[in-house]
């Protein structure tokens, strides 16, 4: 098959840890073509299909210089076996726009993962509010005075950002209620700006924890990304610790109710955040902890996700 990743500048891959490289690996040793381009490479005129400057690559082995450019070419996605939308967060105006032209390349008869339509629907904090029975006590609001109350109510807080990631912007406000106000009107930007606020779950100490779900179906080992050095975020990229782990029987209820119904909606891959017994996110941008899951546990995330990638595009094929 020929892949086109469409994702962040390939310079800026840590390979030791991507799960892009991860599913570029895979996919490369099943004889696989690779293609890459940046969103901001995709490009669409009236008369022509949208279409991407994208380079073709070869893996080199080497964990540094990691790949090789055979060739660029203007390529039309719809000429491509698969399209992987692999671009990290913000989810902001310019990635909408990127989901709108992949929309368009499915329109021509690109096949793309995960479904543009699905990227748009699913904000990664706010999708968690179509499971409430799943999630802590949750506030969505731009109101200072919302946040004022639900903290008055819930005493020990989580506020944070709708467009972050890695735990950037977010902070708690413990019962003392110190900075509340600052830290609310910053997040909001003096209330332009909605954010989440949720009550702080004390179970974050034993970890946030990544559940990969592929094609609807659960991976069973979860990473758990434990907190550090009196950190309240257990992010990798904010200095958590990540420890694989088999799932919890309220990882496997969580992840087998909403897995199916998630795949049905054309999310190849799903990345659920579980803190004790309680969903916090839903991310289906670019899902990471490939890597350190089959590094600790021996389970190949990857293989499993090119296995469903490649019956996802046989299925599509068929139609």
């Amino acid at each position: 098959m020929k892949l086109l990743f469409v994702a962040d500048p390939l310079d800026t891959f840590k390979t030791y840890k991507d799960s892009t490289f991860a599913m570029m690996r895979e996919a490369a040793s099943r004889g696989h073509e690779l293609w890459a381009c940046e969103p901001q490479q995709v490009v669409w005129q009236r008369g022509s299909l949208v279409q991407a400057q994208a380079r073709r690559i070869t893996l080199t082995g080497d964990a540094h210089d990691w790949y090789d450019e055979q060739e660029q070419a203007l390529i039309a996605l719809s000429s491509m076996d698969a399209v992987l939308m692999r671009k990290d967060p913000p989810f902001d105006a310019e990635y909408l726009y990127a989901t709108h032209l992949l929309t368009q390349a499915e329109r021509e008869g690109a096949r793309v993962f995960n479904k543009p339509q699905a990227l748009r629907e699913h904000p990664e904090k706010l999708a968690i509010l179509e499971f409430p029975l799943h999630i802590a006590p949750t506030l969505v609001t731009r109101s200072i005075e919302a946040v004022r109350a639900f903290h008055a109510e819930h005493r020990d807080i989580i506020l944070k950002p709708l467009d972050g990631m890695g735990g950037a912007g977010i902070f708690r406000v413990k019962d003392d209620g110190l900075n509340l106000g600052s830290i609310a009107e910053t997040l909001t930007r003096d209330g332009a700006q909605t954010i989440m606020v949720q009550a702080f779950l004390p179970a974050i100490s034993e970890g946030d924890k990544r559940v990969l779900v592929i094609d609807g179906e659960p991976v069973p080992y979860a990473l758990a990304r434990i907190p550090q050095g009196g950190e309240v975020r257990g992010n990798l990229a904010a200095g958590g610790k990540g420890v694989a782990q088999p799932l919890s029987e309220s990882d496997w209820a969580i992840a087998r109710e909403l897995g199916p119904i998630l795949a049905a909606r054309g999310l190849l891959l799903v990345g659920l955040d579980i803190i004790g017994n309680r969903l916090t996110e839903i991310n289906v941008t670019s899902p990471t902890c490939f890597q350190e899951i089959t590094d600790q546990t021996g389970w190949n995330v990857a293989q499993r996700f090119v296995d469903a990638l490649e019956s996802a595009v046989s299925r599509q094929q068929r139609q």
